[in-house]
């Protein structure tokens, strides 16, 4: 992730300063304190309701944001609770709650098993005019996948209501893979890891597109 932002800050000729926070004591204060925010991958519980705010804090104050796998995942939890449902969560975090993001109904019990993750190369539908098709400059893309959640679209309404967007979902319609706030200048998230497919001379256009908004706002 470091390195993908690294090469879309040279292909934007701009300098690139980052700023560590840590997700267990995080305040407004540290997200004030960026330029934009990253929540990258990750798995298990620590740490969540930190990267949930900062999801948040990017959500309603027009900060561009990229959330990647788990960075999704949070800002959809952060947007179902803006909608009022205030237990809004993940079952890989909690066992009560509302369930906006659940496992994948072929991971379960898998959980402890080496190598049964979604993994690999997956291709994706984008929605035509959204801001991901826009930066990606096209509605069909593949990206490579390393997880086991995935968004409840039962609850695509409560979704929406709190600013976000499914603007791309695997070619069946069965699987979100990317999400957007309309109303935002760049709030992006994706489930799938574009870190993997960014090279110096080629950077991702996700990553392009934080570095790019970030400089203008």
């Amino acid at each position: 992730v470091i390195e993908a932002l690294k090469a879309a800050a040279w292909h934007e000729n701009v300098g690139l300063s980052i700023s560590w926070i840590n997700a267990e004591t995080a305040t407004e204060d540290d997200f004030k304190s960026v330029d934009a925010l990253l929540v990258p991958g990750g798995f298990g519980h620590r740490g969540v309701d930190g990267k949930i705010r900062a999801a948040r804090f990017a959500l309603d104050n027009n900060v561009p944001y990229l959330g990647i796998c788990l960075g999704l995942q949070v800002a959809v939890i952060a947007a179902a609770r803006k909608a009022g449902i205030k237990d809004a969560t993940s079952s890989e975090f909690e066992a009560a709650g509302t369930n906006v993001v659940y496992i994948m109904n072929d991971q379960l019990g898998k959980e402890s098993t080496g190598g049964t993750l979604r993994l690999g190369d997956y291709p994706a539908v984008l929605v035509p005019d959204s801001k991901i098709a826009e930066t990606y400059g096209a509605s069909d893309v593949i990206e490579r996948h390393r997880h086991r959640y995935e968004v409840n679209q039962k609850f695509t309404r409560d979704i929406n209501k709190g600013g976000l967007e499914i603007v791309g979902t695997s070619p069946d319609g069965s699987l979100v893979e990317f999400i957007e706030a309309p109303q935002n200048n760049y709030f992006v998230a994706t489930q799938a890891h574009p870190e993997f497919k960014s090279r110096p001379n080629r950077p991702h256009p996700l990553f392009v597109g934080l570095v790019s908004q970030a400089v203008i706002d």
